[in-house]
C-alpha cells in the first residue's frame, strides 16, 4: 500500500515575496512547514539572487502550476556595465572587463532590437538540460556546457533609471523561459562592452503581482491562525485567461470520475459556441473548479481532476 503523505489538505495559491540568498526549493519547503501542507510546488523559479513575487501551489492547486509558469512575467534588474562574469550575475568570478560605459542615448538606441521575439542563448548556470543533465550542475563541474539559442519573447524593455556611470536599471516585461541575465550579458556585447545583474527582482508572475505578496517572515509571525489561511488564494486564481464552462449535476459526475462528457446533442449548441477545437476550459459546477478539461470534436475531455 502507498505511503500516505504527512500534512493537511490544503488547496491554493500562496503569493511570496521570496528574499535573497534563498532557492525557490527552499522557499516552497518553508511554506509547506509553514502550513502543514501534504503538496506545495511553485510556478516558476527564481534564482538565490533575486527577490520577489514566487507564486506557491499547495494542494490540488499544483495542477494548475503549468498555467502559471506559461503567464507573462515582469522584472526590475540591475546590470553593471564593463564586467562579464563566469555566471552572468554578481556570484560568479570577473571572466572579462571593459573600459566603454555606454550613453544613455546609446543604450536606448540598441533597445528596439531587444523587444519582441528574439534569440537568446540561456546562461552556462541554468537549469537548461542537456542530455538529460542541468547545465549548472555541468558548469560546476568544469565540463563543456553548449547550450543553443532559443526564441523567447520579449513584451517591453525599458531604461528607467542611470543612478551612474557603471550601472543602469531597467523594466522588462516578457514570456516564458526568458534571462534577465542572459539579457544582460546581449545588452552589453551589443553596446560594445561587457555587463552582468547585480539586483533582480520579479513583480508579476501571470496575475500574481508583488501588491499580492507576504514575505516568510509575516507568513511566521501569523503561526496557524485562521490569518495565516486568509492569504491563500483560490486555484481558479492562476487559470484567469480560461474560459469557465458549467456543468450540470450529471457531467460533474462523469467528469470528476475521468470520464468524457459528450456535447453533440443538439441543445449544447449555445454552450458550444465561444470553444474551439483543443481548447482548455475551466470546468465548474456550482460556480466551483471541478476539473481542467479539453474541448475535441463535440466532447469535453478532463485533463486534470481538482479535488476539493
Amino acid at each position: 500500500m502507498a505511503r500516505r503523505k504527512s500534512g493537511e489538505p490544503i488547496n491554493g495559491w500562496l503569493v511570496l515575496d521570496k528574499p535573497l540568498a534563498v532557492t525557490s526549493t527552499q522557499a516552497v519547503s518553508r511554506v509547506r512547514r509553514l502550513f502543514n501542507a501534504r503538496k506545495a510546488g511553485h510556478g516558476g523559479t527564481l534564482d538565490p539572487l533575486a527577490s520577489g513575487v514566487l507564486p506557491i501551489a499547495l494542494g490540488e492547486a499544483t495542477k494548475t502550476v503549468c498555467y502559471a509558469m506559461d503567464g507573462a512575467k515582469r522584472y526590475r534588474f540591475t546590470l553593471r556595465w564593463g564586467q562579464e562574469t563566469g555566471t552572468d550575475d554578481a556570484d560568479g568570478p570577473v571572466v572579462e572587463e571593459s573600459p566603454h560605459r555606454p550613453s544613455i542615448a546609446e543604450i536606448e538606441a540598441v533597445l528596439p532590437a531587444f523587444r519582441g521575439v528574439i534569440a537568446q542563448t540561456p546562461p552556462v548556470f541554468s537549469a537548461v538540460k542537456i542530455a538529460g543533465r542541468r547545465a549548472y550542475d555541468l558548469a560546476r563541474n568544469k565540463e563543456t556546457v553548449a547550450l543553443e539559442p532559443r526564441r523567447v519573447r520579449i513584451d517591453a524593455l525599458e531604461l528607467v533609471d542611470r543612478p551612474d556611470r557603471d550601472h543602469a536599471t531597467f523594466l522588462v516585461g516578457c514570456g516564458k523561459g526568458a534571462y534577465m541575465r542572459a539579457l544582460a550579458r546581449d545588452l552589453g556585447q551589443a553596446l560594445g562592452t561587457c555587463a552582468h545583474v547585480v539586483a533582480l527582482r520579479r513583480t508579476a508572475v501571470g496575475p500574481f503581482d508583488e501588491d499580492m505578496a507576504i514575505s516568510l517572515e509575516s507568513l511566521a509571525a501569523l503561526g496557524h491562525t485562521p490569518a495565516l489561511m486568509e492569504q491563500m488564494l483560490p486555484i481558479e486564481t492562476a487559470l484567469d485567461d480560461i474560459p469557465a464552462f458549467a456543468l450540470s449535476e450529471a457531467e460533474t459526475r462523469r467528469l470528476r470520475c475521468g470520464q468524457t462528457v459528450s456535447l453533440m446533442a443538439r441543445v449544447h449548441r449555445d454552450r458550444l459556441r465561444d470553444l474551439s477545437q483543443g481548447s482548455i476550459v475551466r470546468a465548474t459546477a456550482a460556480g466551483q473548479l471541478v476539473a481542467l478539461a479539453r474541448y475535441e470534436a463535440g466532447e469535453v475531455h478532463p485533463v486534470r481532476v481538482i479535488n476539493q
